[in-house]
């Protein structure tokens, strides 16, 4: 009976003992899972079993994260999307002090409300260097007062980009101008200040590289307005890209001034440009002018073989694109093809008109061997022609040819007998059928991708036997006979590409949200290289003509 007693009282004791450790085991559960919601740099507490009396002893899990420097842990948050970047700032306030410190790029709502909430936001981030300031147009934007506060507490900032700011005046940019003049980069688009704002911004920021303006509501009559430039900053001057300006050649003394100018874009910019060009060139052959450019796109302009012939003069071009250029013809691209012998990517939209054809594009096979990158839309080459830039441009690797009336069968034959380079091929509204396609299957032996789209006599069966017979092309193929105008052949928003930021929103320091990103923009330049996908870089640079009016809206992130 006692050894009965004894043995249950024992039982009981080791079932107590038992329970208080599972107990002892579920509370330090409970405290790792509470502590774990508030920080994941709080330690946890494991239990471990001494194998010599049984007992149990707790140590503490050394924790790795705590230890990263700063500077690692900013490192880390760099390689993150900015939606991920948010959600990292909200686990605890190191990692949202971190987070804020080294965001290097901001885009923001730019409404007016946005000027209370400006002294928080640039406390938290501190180092912005790339700023973008949009707003919507039936809104109203923030005004000089808010980019005043903005420059002082941005005084390192070195790209800005405006967009539909129409509050702001020329005498807040004079103010953000002499606030920032470590600016390399300046896009404003829709903001309505004028002559007084772009000289400011040239003669205090001397470092300025690149100036992209489209729609500038300011200047209204050209023959009263204020020359714009050279300034302090023309000799940095590398890239200047004017779009949709009813004003556009008040800007032609910044153009002749900036001597180290490399890339011109003029985009549906009105007024006769011959005369510019001309006298780029008088100044390139006394020594002062911009010989150095390298990369000019003109757009919707007038320009005839005038300008044509005076910028051939640019004996270091490389990249011309002629889109819905009339006036020009064949004797202008001969002038460019006999000086310009550098010349490695030309994209032409004869827009139908006819003006440049076979003679042309002979003078070009002749004059320019290093071409890499042809673009046509509404020319219509033939054999002749195609056969004489094959044989004599040995680097040929991208074609694309576009609403051509005169690309059949026999010329993508001769495509295919004698572009050896050519990798990537784009056809789209030719007289092409599958014979056409039985050509490519035997030629053009380092063709890697081949798009073809509203080729009426091209089959799905004609595609599918391609891809059967060359296993590693890509053959992209469209019969559709919807039309979609998918991109400009010109880079028609590419001269906002450096100055694109990703846009985020930003929390104060309790993680309300203060102010929305602003990613509108007119999405032409991703439009450009994403839908087509021909030639750009990674990708194919888009072949096909879009409608000027026509725009899309995308959200950056990064």
């Amino acid at each position: 009976m006692g050894t009965t007693a004894s043995t249950a009282a024992a039982v009981t004791s080791r079932r107590e003992s038992a329970a208080a450790a599972q107990g002892s085991r579920s509370g330090s559960s409970k405290s790792r899972s509470v502590s774990s919601s508030v920080s994941p740099m709080l330690s946890s507490t494991v239990n471990s079993v001494d194998d010599d009396g049984g007992s149990r002893r707790e140590f503490v899990e050394p924790d790795y994260i705590s230890d990263l420097p700063d500077e690692c842990l900013a490192s880390v948050f760099q390689s993150l999307s900015s939606a991920d970047r948010n959600r990292c700032s909200l686990v605890c306030r190191r990692w949202l002090q971190i987070e804020g410190q080294s965001r290097h790029r901001l885009s923001l709502n730019a409404q007016s409300e946005l000027l209370p909430a400006i002294p928080s936001l640039f406390s938290r981030f501190d180092s912005v260097t790339k700023l973008a300031l949009k707003c919507d147009r039936r809104s109203a934007s923030l005004g000089d007062d808010a980019l005043v506060l903005i420059s002082r507490r941005c005084p390192n900032l070195t790209r800005l980009k405006l967009r539909a700011c129409r509050e702001l005046t020329d005498a807040g940019m004079e103010a953000f101008a002499k606030n920032c003049k470590g600016l390399k980069k300046l896009s404003c688009g829709s903001c309505t200040f004028g002559s007084r704002a772009m000289n400011a911004v040239l003669e205090n920021c001397s470092s300025l590289e690149e100036l992209s303006v489209k729609r500038l509501r300011g200047i209204t009559e050209p023959a009263s307005a204020e020359p714009i430039g050279p300034g302090a900053a023309a000799p940095s001057l590398r890239t200047i890209c004017l779009k949709e300006l009813y004003n556009g050649q008040c800007f032609s003394s910044l153009i002749l001034g900036a001597k180290n100018l490399r890339t011109l874009k003029l985009f549906r910019c009105s007024g006769d440009w011959d005369r510019l060009f001309q006298l780029v060139a008088e100044r390139a052959a006394g020594g002062s002018g911009a010989p150095s450019i390298v990369e000019i796109h003109l757009e919707r302009l007038q320009i005839s073989d005038v300008g044509l012939q005076a910028i051939s003069n640019c004996s270091n071009l490389e990249i011309l694109h002629l889109v819905k250029t009339p006036e020009c013809t064949d004797l202008g691209l001969i002038a460019i093809s006999e000086r310009c012998k550098l010349l490695r990517k030309l994209h032409i939209d004869g827009w139908k008109a006819n003006r440049i054809g076979d003679d042309g594009l002979i003078g070009v096979a002749k004059g320019c061997p290093n071409l890499q990158e042809l673009v046509l839309i509404g020319v219509n080459p033939t054999k002749l022609s195609l056969e004489m830039l094959a044989s004599n441009c040995l680097n040929l690797e991208r074609l694309a040819l576009c609403g051509s009336d005169t690309v059949g069968d026999p010329e993508i034959s001769c495509i295919a007998a004698k572009c050896v380079a050519l990798k990537k091929l784009c056809i789209k509204g030719c007289p092409v059928s599958d014979h056409g396609m039985e050509a490519l299957a035997s030629g053009c032996p380092n063709l890697v991708k081949v798009k073809v789209k509203k080729c009426k006599g091209v089959t799905s069966e004609g595609g599918d036997w391609l891809r059967q017979i060359r296993v590693s092309l890509a053959v992209n193929l469209d019969t559709g006979d919807t039309d979609h105008q998918d991109a400009s052949a010109s880079d028609g928003g590419a001269q906002d590409n450096g100055l694109e930021f990703p846009p985020m929103i930003v929390h104060n320091a309790g993680g309300v949200a203060v102010a929305g990103a602003a990613s509108s923009s007119t999405g032409r330049s991703t439009s450009f290289k994403s839908r087509l996908g021909l030639f750009s870089g990674r990708s194919f640079v888009a072949c096909t003509l879009r409608k000027w009016t026509g725009g899309n809206t995308s959200a950056r992130h990064g």
